[in-house]
C-alpha cells in the first residue's frame, strides 16, 4: 500500500496523474482574422425601417462593418460596399422636407443624412430603389445628394450577388 502511495505521489509531481497546474490557466486561443491585404465586396439589403442608435439599422451596421475591418488592418479603399435601400428603408435617404412628409411629422429631421454622407465619403455606394420612389411620388430632387438611384432593389441585389458581392441581409 505504501508503494502505491509513493507511486501516486511521484505521478502527481511528474504530472501523470491528477489535475495539472497548466489546467488552471486558460489555453491561448487564436482569433481568426481577415487578410489585411485582400479586397472585399459586400452588398447590404436594407429594406426595413428598423432603427439602431437613432438611425437606420442597416446604415448603422454597415458603418460598423467598416470599423471592424479597420481594426484588422483593412482600409476603406480595400472595401467595395453597396447599400441597397428599398421598401420602408428608402425613406432614410430623403432630404428633410420630403422625409417630414414620409414620416408625417412636420418637425422631423432625417438623422440618417449625416451617416449617409459619412458612408459616401468612405467610398460606399448608397443606392435607392426607383420603384419605391415612383410608388411614393418622390423625385430625384427628394433624394440626398450623392445617393445613386437604381431601377429597383431586387434586380440590383441579384446583379451584385452575380458579380461576386457577399450578401448581408436582414436589415
Amino acid at each position: 500500500m505504501r508503494f502505491i502511495r509513493i507511486l501516486c505521489a511521484i505521478g502527481c509531481v511528474a504530472g501523470l496523474a491528477g489535475p495539472s497546474l497548466a489546467a488552471d490557466a486558460p489555453a491561448a486561443r487564436e482569433i481568426v482574422k481577415v487578410d489585411p491585404r485582400a479586397r472585399y465586396k459586400v452588398v447590404y439589403d436594407i429594406h426595413s425601417a428598423a432603427i439602431a442608435a437613432g438611425i437606420s439599422k442597416g446604415l448603422y451596421y454597415a458603418r460598423g462593418l467598416i470599423e471592424a475591418y479597420g481594426k484588422q488592418g483593412v482600409t476603406p479603399a480595400q472595401l467595395d460596399i453597396h447599400l441597397v435601400l428599398h421598401g420602408d428603408a428608402a425613406q432614410f435617404l430623403l432630404i428633410d422636407s420630403t422625409y417630414q412628409k414620409a414620416v408625417n411629422d412636420p418637425f422631423a429631421v432625417n438623422l440618417n443624412a449625416k451617416i449617409t454622407q459619412d458612408l459616401l465619403d468612405l467610398g460606399v455606394s448608397v443606392e435607392i430603389c426607383h420603384s419605391v420612389m415612383r410608388a411614393k411620388g418622390w423625385t430625384p430632387a427628394d433624394v440626398l445628394p450623392g445617393v445613386t438611384i437604381v431601377h429597383d432593389g431586387y434586380t440590383r441585389l441579384v446583379k451584385l450577388q452575380n458579380d461576386g458581392y457577399a450578401y448581408l441581409g436582414g436589415f
